[in-house]
């Protein structure tokens, strides 16, 4: 199983970036996705995650109104949309897999499979 993120880089705040997540190895329409970020010294963070159909997603507090979760299964792929950046976005960002309840999809450890991460780096 392998699963691949990419689409991280430098922006200013306010501005935009989209996260991909690529997976491969896996039957993925049957996984729920997930989305996580850690900062130095700090735990990895739920940030948001998505049902196996699509139909149900699940966004942190903090980036609710401004990130959005999408997949699209016919290309194995899962997306984070995140606009209106803040300095505080700024983290190594993480994909994941999981295969659980709605209510368990903000727990980390419900995932079984997790991506090499993507930096994010929001400048104020």
């Amino acid at each position: 199983v392998q699963l691949q993120a990419f689409g991280g880089g430098l922006v200013q705040a306010g501005g935009s970036l989209r996260l991909s997540c690529a997976a491969s190895g896996l039957k993925f329409r049957a996984y729920d996705m997930g989305w996580f970020r850690q900062t130095p010294g700090k735990e990895r963070e739920f940030v948001a995650a998505i049902s196996e159909s699509g139909r149900t997603t699940v966004y942190a507090d903090s980036v609710k109104g401004r990130f959005t979760i999408s997949r699209d299964n016919a290309k194995n792929t899962v997306y984070l949309q995140m606009n209106s950046l803040k300095p505080e976005d700024t983290a190594v960002y993480y994909c994941a897999s999981a295969t659980t309840i709605t209510s368990a999809l903000r727990l980390m450890t419900m995932y079984h499979y997790w991506g090499q991460g993507t930096e994010v780096t929001v400048s104020s």
